[in-house]
């Protein structure tokens, strides 16, 4: 099994959200050879339940993924180090499902293979995604179809997909 020894440091050089993503679909583009374009990125205080916190969701046939702010805020203050590996790691999960992947066992598996070729075994984002209740406990993928139960705040991340746009759309 091959990694790409560079992918790491492109990781901790990534500045925000959008450059992360745009590592995400180069590691999925190199082990799937599959890619989607126009997707947009929505931050919400999605809160949590009495079986965790959702670290986001992607409502099928749309083309928005939305990320909960409640745990990437709480990462991001607890464990910075985490903070990038984490957002990869939500980010690939979601971008997974915009692909078609929706069992959620499937997306778990894929992103596991994904991370393993593209970081190793042992690099944060690979542990995150074998298994993420070990650093984040509280945090719980959401079931086929999961909505929030009430209302909520979207705050839509400039420069998202950055990729896939041309710099006058942006």
């Amino acid at each position: 099994m091959r990694t790409d020894l560079g992918f790491d440091s492109k990781l901790q050089s990534a500045k925000d959200l959008p450059d992360i993503f745009e590592l995400v679909k180069v590691a999925v583009r190199k082990s799937t050879g599959r890619e989607r374009a126009g997707l947009m990125l929505g931050l919400a205080n999605l809160g949590g339940g009495p079986q965790g916190f959702v670290g986001a969701f992607y409502p099928i046939a749309t083309n928005i993924i939305v990320m909960n702010s409640l745990p990437l805020k709480r990462v991001k203050e607890t464990d910075p180090a985490l903070y990038k590996p984490y957002v990869f790691h939500i980010l690939l999960h979601e971008y997974l499902h915009t692909l078609g992947i929706i069992d959620e066992a499937a997306t778990r598996q894929k992103a596991y293979e994904i991370s393993t070729m593209t970081f190793g075994k042992e690099h944060p984002v690979t542990q995150l995604a074998a298994d993420l209740s070990r650093f984040v406990p509280k945090l719980v993928y959401p079931y086929y179809g999961w909505q929030p139960s009430e209302d909520y705040q979207l705050e839509l991340v400039k420069g998202f997909d950055k990729s896939s746009t041309s710099s006058y759309i942006s």
